[in-house]
């Protein structure tokens, strides 16, 4: 047989490929990988075309390919391009699979849930998109529409419903697990109802004449706006100059003393008709969303309160 292509034996495909030979005999007992020949002993042998079929044979493996898809394109029934397509798909979706549940091993590390929690979360993170659109349709609904100001609540949720992304951050996994919860509870749903929308200028100050209000609360909220954007903290001294300006013109512009009761009343007229569980709502909202939170667009009133409370802690005068 001069000349004749040489055959290889089991064991030196497996020299030259790495694959097993248990492996390599399946193969070929099942039909993938037909001998090219037989001894007169009865061992089989293999030439180059095996050879290179076995390689192939092993990348599909490799890459995860079933038998069955592995015979087909053998056969011809099918090209490796179009299976390569297929499998690159489905690789798409088990790593967004393996990220998500990432994102959850690291959610419960951080907040140490009960096991009935971790349940619960675990199940909040495998909802589809359509059974979290469905939770959202619920939640919304579930406001009622009795009164006018629960019809305004529940058409400012329409307009920015909390859409998790396939593939969200640890932070959007984090604040829509947080986001389901309060949905859940009963007692935010009536408080989200009442506070959804922020109470108008003249909730705010009653009994103030409107022209001071048009005055007065744009100011506020500019001197608040400006103050989250420069990074001051509500609690911190550096708010103790926000506070100290809105008083002043509290003061100049209603008549009265600037001093811890002044203060005081400021204060608990921003805190009324705000909610803090229903900023945190919105807050993650935007983070679900990958919003930009825009300062000028946060409620001021918590902001306000809170430097003015600090501040009223001791009489100007004193100082």
């Amino acid at each position: 047989m001069n000349g004749a292509t040489p055959l290889h034996s089991i064991g030196e495909l497996s020299a030259r490929t790495g694959v097993p030979v248990r492996t390599i005999r399946f193969y070929s007992d099942t039909g993938l990988l037909p001998p090219t020949d037989r001894t007169p002993a009865g061992y089989r042998r293999y030439d180059d075309a095996a050879l290179g079929r076995l390689h192939l044979i092993g990348v599909l493996r490799e890459l995860d390919v079933d038998l069955a898809t592995v015979r087909r394109v053998l056969d011809g029934a099918v090209s490796v391009a179009e299976v390569a397509a297929a499998h690159a798909d489905a690789t798409a979706l088990r790593i967004r699979a393996l990220r998500l549940r990432h994102s959850m091993l690291r959610l419960v590390a951080r907040r140490g849930p009960s096991p009935e929690e971790t349940v619960l979360m675990h199940r909040l993170t495998r909802l589809t998109s359509d059974e979290r659109r469905r939770m959202v349709a619920d939640f919304v609904t579930s406001l009622g529409a009795e009164t006018p100001r629960a019809r305004g609540a529940a058409a400012a949720l329409r307009a920015a419903l909390p859409d998790l992304p396939d593939e969200p951050s640890d932070a959007q996994l984090a604040a829509w697990v947080e986001l389901a919860e309060l949905m859940a509870d009963e007692d935010f749903r009536a408080r989200m109802a009442d506070a959804a929308l922020p109470p108008a200028d003249e909730d705010v100050l009653p009994g103030v004449a409107p022209e001071a209000v048009a005055e007065l609360l744009p100011f506020a909220r500019g001197a608040v706006a400006d103050a989250r954007a420069a990074g001051i903290d509500p609690d911190g001294s550096g708010a103790d100059a926000v506070a100290d300006a809105v008083a002043q013109r509290f003061a100049a512009v209603l008549g009265r003393p600037d001093g811890p009761g002044l203060r005081d009343w400021m204060a608990s007229r921003f805190e009324a008709g705000h909610d803090p569980l229903v900023e945190r709502y919105w807050r993650l909202v935007w983070t679900v969303n990958d919003w930009q939170v825009v300062p000028g667009h946060l409620p001021f009133q918590p902001w306000m309160a809170q430097a003015l409370r600090r501040s009223g802690r001791v009489s100007p005068s004193r100082r």
